[in-house]
């Protein structure tokens, strides 16, 4: 009876074919996200405290030369319907995106310049 048991098992190792391993995506393909599709009503954080709820972390920049998205500050959240464009609303629930805002730039997702020129926003991804 055993070495019906241990042939079997012999068997059983040589003729099973092992299933292939799922491969994980790689660290680069999780930490890159899609900021260019940060448009309409945005609040912007800056309370530490609730930094956990914005979905990206920004940092301010003065200059546009290397700015990662040159945003438009539309006055009508309607009119806020392209890339780059956004309408900065006063109250978070209103908010299609929640952005944190921080000094620090090493910390960021990416940086932000605003513009007085429409035609001027644009989104450039690293």
């Amino acid at each position: 009876m055993q070495l019906l048991l241990i042939f079997w098992l012999v068997l059983n190792m040589l003729f099973h074919t092992a299933e292939p391993v799922p491969v994980a995506p790689s660290a680069k393909a999780i930490a890159t996200r899609d900021y260019c599709k940060v448009y309409g009503s945005v609040y912007l954080e800056y309370d530490p405290k609730y930094k956990n709820t914005a979905a990206y972390t920004v940092f301010l920049k003065e200059d546009e030369a290397f700015a990662d998205m040159v945003v438009y500050r539309e006055k009508n959240k309607l009119f806020a319907d392209g890339t780059a464009i956004w309408y900065i609303t006063p109250k978070k629930a209103f908010a299609d995106h929640i952005l944190y805002v921080t000094d620090n730039r090493n910390l960021a997702n990416f940086t932000v310049h605003f513009t007085d020129v429409r035609s001027f926003a644009t989104c450039r991804e690293q």
